[in-house]
């Protein structure tokens, strides 16, 4: 019989592992052999981050390390504590150590502790005082401050696999009161947990409350469409996750496949990412990797932008996917993108020079007495609208050659244009052209 205060806890509490051995998934570091298995083995517990989705194991990871050790466990949620749940943290385990007994301490969510926060906690791992393990779904690489994270090992965790759920599942059944389950529920149900444990058992738990409720004896696949509504997948629209598909959107266009790159960009609408944001970096990515090799990308995602605005979603969400296959497979280009930062990174260098006499402006009198603007040739009087051998940059400073058309699209025809343009000022005397060195 099931104690029946263990049937008012969640079902993922029942069924958190007790053991090593009842863990589910991560037998990438919990296997025979694997760095944490062997961690717990040696009998000398070390300051950890574990780093992973959410609901992959990380506080029964941090439970069990505290029960293998016999240690006092702490849990402090950064999102709600502070220095003073740190401070008390440390009392109890100055008593626990007078004690000859170890401690624990626990932080959730550790990415969310401030740089003064996570430097409270140094001096007391340093010295021995407890044993730290921080939790994080975020890269700790950029939110954990350096001094902390070099006296931690990091262990990523995983997703949990769709086999990894089905057991998890198999094993709420086999508890008392949980209802039998369609198979094609089970897998619907499986693909709506999407690698996240905790989630799937919340889900399981509402799911048979509301059988128990309609007296139902079984939950079927179009039962639970009926509760669940619309699937939406697990997205986190701020961490490193959401980072990671809009790079993988970005690269997809810049590696010019429409496939993947429309992939990618459903699963950032379907995950509810912002289609406006979405708007936005089609736009970047036309100017960075499309540029003048097809000038048109650039108004294509203004325009794709500007549908979204009037239409919204869904219908919206359609010129964006044109666009996203537009830029796939148009011609790529980075060589203004290239020019704009060389150019940045040389002004920042480089000093003030002067504008040249001829370039500068002469709207008074004075000024055309100081020779301002004097012996400048206005382009549109000279032949072809080309001044041949004027020089536009500052007296004593060698062509850049910021800009270097690639051979790829509209950039064909402006390369041609330059080596000619380039050809007239060495014909008029002129060492250099107007784009690289001559």
């Amino acid at each position: 019989m099931t104690p029946t205060n263990a049937l008012h806890q969640p079902l993922a509490e029942r069924l958190r592992p007790k053991t090593l051995s009842e863990v589910v998934g991560q037998q990438h570091m919990l296997g025979e052999g694997m760095a944490l298995r062997l961690a717990f083995e040696s009998g000398q517990p070390h300051s950890c981050i574990l780093w992973g989705p959410p609901g992959t194991g990380k506080t029964t990871i941090a439970r069990l390390m505290a029960d293998a050790f016999d240690a006092q466990f702490i849990t402090i949620s950064a999102v709600l504590g502070g220095v003073k749940d740190i401070r008390e943290a440390v009392e109890q385990a100055q008593l626990a150590q007078a004690q000859g007994r170890r401690t624990l301490v626990f932080v959730d969510e550790v990415h969310r502790f401030n740089k003064s926060q996570q430097d409270a906690f140094l001096p007391h791992v340093e010295s021995g005082l407890f044993t730290f393990i921080g939790a994080t779904t975020e890269n700790p690489s950029f939110e954990v401050n350096s001094a902390l994270l070099s006296r931690a090992a990091v262990y990523v965790l995983q997703a949990l696999t769709p086999e990894d759920l089905k057991q998890i599942v198999a094993s709420a059944q086999a508890l008392q009161g949980l209802s039998a389950i369609e198979d094609v529920a089970i897998e619907r149900l499986v693909a709506y947990a999407d690698g996240d444990a905790r989630r799937l058992l919340n889900t399981l738990e509402t799911l048979t409350v509301a059988a128990a409720q309609e007296k139902r004896t079984e939950i079927t696949d179009a039962w639970l469409l009926k509760v669940l509504g619309e699937r939406m997948r697990r997205y986190d629209k701020g961490g490193e996750q959401f980072y990671d598909t809009i790079s993988a959107l970005h690269k997809s266009v810049r590696g010019s496949d429409p496939d993947a790159a429309l992939y990618w960009l459903v699963r950032m609408l379907d995950g509810g990412a912002d289609p406006k944001y979405m708007a936005r970096r089609l736009i970047r990515m036309a100017s960075e990797d499309i540029g003048l090799a097809d000038p048109r990308a650039l108004r294509l995602a203004l325009d794709a932008a500007e549908v979204y605005e009037r239409l919204g979603s869904p219908e919206g969400e359609l010129a964006l996917a044109e666009c996203v296959v537009y830029l796939a497979v148009a011609p790529k280009s980075n060589a203004v993108y290239k020019a704009f930062n060389a150019a940045k990174a040389f002004v920042k260098q480089d000093g003030t020079r002067p504008v040249p006499m001829h370039l500068r402006n002469a709207p008074t009198k004075l000024m055309k007495q100081l020779d301002y603007g004097k012996g400048y040739r206005y382009a549109h009087d000279e032949a072809g609208a080309f001044a041949a051998g004027e020089r536009y940059l500052p007296d004593g400073m060698a062509e850049p050659g910021f800009y270097r058309p690639v051979e790829r699209g509209l950039e064909i025809k402006i390369a041609d244009k330059l080596r000619n343009l380039r050809a007239q000022n060495q014909a008029a005397g002129r060492a250099d052209g107007p784009t690289g060195k001559g």
